[in-house]
């Protein structure tokens, strides 16, 4: 049977509100608690819903990456052993041949930021980072690529407002017209 045939009969079934078969039971796990949900619910959309209570410093987030962050990234984000770990520099690069994708040259919202590192950093203890941590390396970085200055405590009130240099980089796929 061609493909098109097999698309065009599922899409009949559809239409026309043909069961389609519960998949198979395996006889082993349970439903996730309501409990169990909330806490992998953490996402953090680029309006900063999601964003945890807490706050972080530049100064103490300096101090954090360099314990934490460090071994994998480069001293100053800038120079890791493995290139596609920069975290710093880069800006100006992206129309170019040798574009350079970092926080500070590529990533649009800060709150993406944040909520990356909260979901996977650091290596090997991802998610191991208190909120009021997460806010401070957070702040760090965005110092190193000079987004926020010294002495900026960042909160779920501050991040969403820090202006990514390629905000206007990316296009909405969901917006009228794209």
């Amino acid at each position: 049977m061609r493909f098109d045939a097999v698309v065009f009969a599922v899409g009949l079934c559809l239409l026309s509100g043909a069961a389609i078969a519960d998949p198979p039971r395996f006889g082993f796990g349970r439903p996730a608690t309501p409990q169990e949900i909330a806490a992998q619910n953490i996402d953090v959309h680029p309006d900063g819903t999601g964003l945890p209570p807490g706050s972080g410093s530049v100064e103490q987030g300096a101090e954090l990456y360099a314990s934490t962050c460090a071994a994998c990234h480069g001293d100053q984000g800038e120079k890791p052993l493995d290139p596609t770990l920069r975290l710093v520099g880069g800006q100006g690069t992206l129309a170019t041949p040798k574009a350079v994708q970092t926080v500070g040259s590529y990533w649009p919202y800060a709150t993406t930021l944040f909520d990356y590192i909260r979901r996977t950093m650091p290596f090997p203890a991802p998610r191991s980072l208190t909120a009021d941590q997460v806010y401070a390396v957070t702040a760090y970085l965005l110092r190193l690529n000079g987004i926020v200055a010294d002495g900026t405590v960042l909160d779920a009130a501050t991040l969403p407002q820090v202006r990514m240099p390629n905000r206007d980089g990316f296009v909405d796929a969901y917006e009228p017209g794209h």
